[in-house]
């Protein structure tokens, strides 16, 4: 079929709640993406964020076609190998002690949330808690996860949302101060902001936000769907600054394209929130989900892939910052290993993402003036200079 076909079709039967680019896409192959007419695209968007190990990785795979002729789904009234053997190794990477398997990001984030309110239930049996979210933050679309995204816009057709929910601005201790009451339960927040426009935390604010914590009894959240999993350097966002939180959430590339999220907890908080009975999930956790969580921890592993992030994206930090420099339109450049972010003043960045798809580079925005690059985790210098040679031409 052709791409104006397909694109026809979809209009006609499926929801109008994206603005899509108009190509199909038909097919992968290592960082490249090919549409339906064979056009050829170098791909530095990964799925926003997920597809870290490229496409047609074999060893991937390999491991999911095995477990698809083994065992796909059992429902969470059973144990399986593959959550067992997922469990542990996403555990180990966070150094934490319990995680719960979701279907998605926001669903990850929704049991963040009911784990908050569940410790501070527990502990003084009030149903009135509060937690800190941040302004510009972003954590999903379902009503919990939509009440703590710091966006009104994204808000307003669907109030009321979940109530006791206040915004501090990110990277503002005082702003989280001033929110503080003897309600608040939890602290949520991105350890570098990805929908807000490419922001990474500060030392001191993080640091700053988990006295807050330790002194108040309050839990720590941070959000690592889109910053976690190798992205920026480190497994996880918030080891670049020695802040661990009580609770995380991860989704994405923690299964490289299969749809699956988790929330993880330490011990403290296992042992005084959700029990059986609070929670649950019918697909969640099921062996062909996890059985990709657990190829993807070897892989990463094996391949030293959190090292690679570091060493190429030090030379992709060079290269975009000698854009900074060349073009007057390219205000800045934000972000942390590859999670990067070009500010883009006085031309909308959307033209730019559209000239890109002319020119066979697949870049995404964030915010509303931010060119957003988040590749593959596997990608070369040779594929930063390629990118490069697409994005002046789309400039």
């Amino acid at each position: 079929m052709k791409n104006k076909d397909i694109i026809s079709q979809a209009e006609q039967y499926i929801l109008h709640t994206y603005n899509r680019y108009q190509i199909a896409l038909d097919k992968g192959e290592g960082v490249y993406l090919y549409d339906a007419e064979g056009k050829k695209y170098l791909d530095f968007a990964a799925g926003i964020a997920v597809f870290a190990l490229g496409y047609q990785d074999k060893e991937y795979n390999d491991a999911l076609k095995e477990q698809i002729d083994k065992l796909i789904h059992t429902s969470n009234l059973y144990y399986n190998q593959p959550a067992a053997e997922a469990a542990e190794k996403v555990v180990k990477a966070a150094g934490m002690d319990k995680v719960f398997f979701t279907n998605s990001g926001t669903e990850a984030i929704e049991g963040a949330i009911k784990v908050a309110r569940k410790y501070a239930y527990l502990k003084d049996g009030s149903t009135d808690h509060e937690i800190i979210a941040m302004n510009h933050s972003f954590h999903g679309r379902s009503m919990g996860a939509l009440s703590v995204t710091g966006n009104p816009h994204y808000q307003e057709a669907f109030k009321p949302l979940i109530g006791g929910i206040r915004f501090a601005d990110f990277n503002d201790l005082d702003s989280v101060r001033a929110e503080l009451t003897e309600k608040t339960c939890a602290i949520l927040l991105e350890p570098v902001q990805g929908e807000g426009g490419i922001y990474p935390a500060d030392q001191e604010f993080l640091d700053g936000v988990k006295a807050i914590c330790r002194e108040k009894d309050i839990l720590l959240i941070f959000d690592e769907i889109q910053c976690g999993m190798g992205r920026t350097g480190e497994m996880f966002a918030w080891q670049h600054y020695g802040v661990q939180p009580d609770v995380m959430t991860c989704a994405k590339a923690l299964g490289c394209g299969i749809a699956v999220g988790a929330f993880v907890l330490n011990e403290k908080v296992a042992k005084a929130s959700l029990v059986p009975g609070d929670h649950g999930t019918t697909y969640g956790g099921n062996p062909l989900a996890c059985a990709a969580v657990s190829k993807v921890f070897d892989i990463f592993e094996n391949r030293r892939i959190v090292e690679h992030v570091r060493e190429i994206s030090a030379y992709l930090e060079e290269k975009l910052d000698l854009l900074v420099d060349k073009y007057d339109f390219i205000r800045a450049r934000r972000g942390k290993g590859l999670m990067q972010g070009l500010v883009v003043e006085g031309r909308p960045v959307g033209e730019i993402v559209n000239r890109a798809l002319d020119n066979g580079l697949i870049v995404i925005t964030a915010a509303s003036d931010v060119l957003r690059l988040v590749p593959p985790l596997v990608i070369e210098k040779e594929h930063v200079d390629e990118m490069l040679e697409k994005l002046e031409q789309s400039f």
